[in-house]
């Protein structure tokens, strides 16, 4: 691994700038690095002027006066790099998207300390990680649960982390999921709302809460309906990214999704009226038959729309072509 050099830049403060916040300033001047960077920056004293350094962000800048804004190398990751298979979908300077596969965990967190995405992501992306908050280490901008496999896109510099982030809290990143649901939705199309918070009853789910929790929306369609009714194929788009989300809109509409052990544990009656091929198909998938099928965002740096699309696992799609023939 190359040696990473110090960066330096210097910065002016302009008549329109006089009286601001120091760490107002610098960010506007520097959009390669996050306020909260440049924050950790000053106080850390790898800002001066003139010969003296300048520790608090909240300093009021003067007209002309002259900033040196010192950016050391990224110090390592503390998750260690891994060699994993990834399936990349597509990957440049700024940016990484990958199909992740169910069962891999996106964040090292008790209970799986490494064989993650990011223990994945830094062994692949090595030297071209400059960093992100300082650390040499893949910017996460959104997750998908373990056992949800499909499209996610992660930024390799603190610039386009700060660009994808502002664009998932705008609402502009499209994401299309593909779910295998029991029964089929009436009507065939519309919005999911209700807030989502932690379940009162379950401290490990979430639940769609009259009081409390933060607001969720999710649009569904349905694609298909499967088994004679018994099941169908949606498609939902997520203008919100609560925790477990979708899961938890299609149970609390009576549609959870098929194979989800948490809101969709499947009751007797869901499999009597099924032949066996289907049944052992459902017992064998292991995991929520939910897909990340399609994302799309601008790009940080070209500006340029991008647009993925992913193919719907072959255990997914072994059970939707079982259920089709019912």
């Amino acid at each position: 691994m190359t040696e990473a050099a110090t960066e330096r830049h210097q910065v002016t403060a302009s008549e329109e700038d006089a009286g601001a916040r120091l760490d107002v300033v610098l960010s506007r001047r520097l959009p390669g690095l996050s306020r909260s960077r440049l924050k950790t920056l000053i106080e850390g004293g790898h800002v001066s002027s003139g010969a003296a350094a300048v520790t608090a962000p909240s300093h009021r800048v003067k007209a002309g006066e002259a900033f040196l804004v010192t950016v050391p190398p990224a110090a390592p990751a503390i998750p260690i790099g891994q060699a994993i298979d990834l399936d990349i979908v597509y990957e440049d300077a700024d940016l990484i998207v990958i199909d992740k596969p169910a069962g891999l965990v996106v964040h090292p967190a008790p209970g799986n300390p490494d064989r993650t995405l990011v223990n994945a992501l830094i062994a692949h992306c090595g030297d071209s990680l400059t960093g992100v908050g300082g650390v040499r280490r893949p910017g996460i901008v959104h997750r998908l649960d373990k056992d949800t496999s499909g499209l996610m896109v992660t930024a390799k510099t603190q610039a386009a982390h700060g660009a994808l982030v502002a664009q998932f809290t705008a609402r502009s990143i499209g994401r299309s999921y593909a779910a295998l649901v029991w029964g089929v939705p009436v009507p065939a199309a519309g919005e999911i709302s209700g807030n989502i918070g932690r379940s009162p009853r379950n401290r490990k789910k979430m639940a769609v809460l009259a009081r409390g929790g933060r607001p969720a929306l999710t649009r569904f369609r349905l694609r298909e309906a499967l088994a004679g009714g018994r099941a169908s194929l949606v498609e939902c788009r997520l203008l919100t990214g609560r925790t477990h989300q979708i899961r938890v809109h299609l149970s609390d509409r009576g549609h959870p999704v098929i194979g989800d052990p948490l809101y969709g544990r499947t009751p007797a009656r869901r499999l009597a009226g099924l032949p066996e091929p289907a049944r052992a198909l459902i017992g064998g998938l292991g995991r929520q038959a939910l897909h990340a099928e399609v994302l799309a965002f601008t790009h940080p740096t070209t500006g340029e729309r991008v647009k993925f699309s992913s193919q719907l696992p072959e255990k997914i799609m072994r059970l939707k072509s079982c259920l089709e023939r019912l």
